[in-house]
């Protein structure tokens, strides 16, 4: 377990165990999410849009024209 103090300022250093981890960088975005029971997730954000290119590509599927997906036709 690692444990961070928080200064007067409310900000912290997040522990060399879990960057190293984590694998965090400068410039990374972190995002906590708080819990109802008080537990809180932190989540390293590295994404790039430009990673989600091609997710939902099927292979062997055709691409489906514009005009075949505008619904007020």
């Amino acid at each position: 377990m690692s444990t961070a103090t928080i200064t007067s300022k409310g900000q912290t250093t997040i522990p060399k165990d879990i960057r190293d981890a984590l694998d965090l960088q400068p410039k990374d975005k972190i995002q906590f999410t708080l819990l109802s029971d008080g537990t809180v997730i932190l989540r390293a954000k590295r994404r790039s849009i430009l990673e989600l290119h091609g997710m939902l590509h099927q292979p062997g599927s055709k691409p489906i024209p514009l005009d075949d997906m505008n619904p007020w036709k």
